[in-house]
């Protein structure tokens, strides 16, 4: 990318301070008593589990996974064929390049909170294609398909993403189901938002910068959606915003371990019992960084409320109800558009 460019400089309050607090304290949570054959709902170790999931989310709103069964050779096959499609050229990778008509595939000016993060990514949506609204206006009810762009080069890459992003798909309704429990709900009460789901995978890659003190590889932001799953390379970068005393801590690459965190629907569905959580991702000057989330995301037609079972008189609802499509391709509209004004929030539903 050379050297930095104004559109890429954090404003003053956001610039990262290089200074490392590296959090010991995210916790790690061992999934192995869901295959376990002889655990059931009421196995101490299983509610242990629960237990453990549930204070998760709600003390951190983002924790590690280990023993979570999902292969590790595809992971490892993913990032190869991932790394080898960074490395092209650039008239290469823009053959699939998106834009604001097809917001689908590569793009290397991606925007958060109006500034340009420092990486290239490329994603694409579980399904295909994928039913969305035409257009943010409300009044607009058409519906439009999404469709990927896959590259040519790495010829495997389209095979190996779409089997990665299976697993994925798997590991995070089998998080809700423990999300679920946790919050007193039967295990399969989130299933049927995702029935037709738009849940989508990005690959980020972060190349090296000459000034990490005022650039950021992602700037500050909340998951929009359900769940986020990421996998990530040995380089840290990725930081959280420490509920207890607001203070940015680094997240310790731990080999195959998954990082999850709460998005901003399921804040709404647990009626803020659990919270998205702003993080952000720094850079280096010598080391290039690759992370693969992969955003679990309900049906477009999904109205995003407070459930019923976790609202009463006491604890009423806390956000009005909203059309999760119309949210979305609103969002994926502020990565292209500067729009001067902070893109569209959770909060923004809040009742006061």
């Amino acid at each position: 990318m050379g050297e930095i460019d104004p559109a890429f400089i954090q404003t003053p309050e956001n610039r990262p301070k290089l200074c490392i607090i590296e959090e010991e304290g995210i916790p790690v949570i061992d999934l192995s008593p869901l295959f376990c054959s002889s655990s059931s709902i009421t196995d101490p170790s299983f509610e242990d589990l629960v237990r453990k999931i549930g204070s998760a989310c709600r003390e951190w709103g983002f924790f590690q996974v280990i023993n979570h069964g999902a292969p590790v050779e595809r992971r490892k096959k993913m990032e190869a064929e991932a790394r080898k499609f960074f490395h092209q050229r650039k008239e290469q990778k823009n053959e699939v390049r998106r834009d604001d008509v097809h917001v689908i595939g590569y793009f290397d000016s991606e925007l958060t909170r109006n500034v340009r993060d420092w990486k290239e990514v490329f994603d694409y949506t579980v399904e295909e294609p994928t039913l969305v609204p035409a257009s943010p206006d409300p009044h607009d009810h058409q519906i439009t398909h999404w469709y990927n762009k896959w590259p040519q080069y790495p010829p495997h890459l389209r095979e190996t993403l779409k089997e990665y992003s299976e697993k994925m798909e798997e590991l995070a309704l089998k998080l809700m189901e423990l999300i679920a429990l946790s919050l007193g709900l039967a295990p399969k009460r989130f299933h049927g938002f995702f029935k037709d789901q738009t849940s989508w995978m990005k690959l980020n890659f972060y190349p090296p910068c000459p000034s990490p003190h005022l650039a950021l590889g992602c700037g500050p932001h909340k998951d929009s959606g359900a769940l986020t799953v990421l996998a990530q390379d040995d380089v840290s970068g990725l930081e959280v915003k420490r509920k207890s005393d607001g203070q940015w801590v680094r997240v310790k690459p731990r080999p195959n371990a998954y990082i999850i965190n709460v998005g901003a629907v399921i804040q709404v569905w647990s009626n803020e019992t659990y919270e998205s959580v702003e993080h952000r991702v720094m850079l280096n000057t010598e080391k290039e960084r690759i992370s693969y989330p992969f955003f679990l995301t309900p049906a477009h037609y999904t109205m995003v409320e407070p459930l019923e079972e976790l609202v009463n008189d006491q604890n009423p609802a806390k956000y009005k109800s909203y059309n999760w499509g119309k949210f979305f391709v609103t969002r994926k509209r502020s990565n292209f558009v500067n729009l001067n004004v902070h893109n569209i929030q959770v909060y923004d539903f809040k009742i006061n």
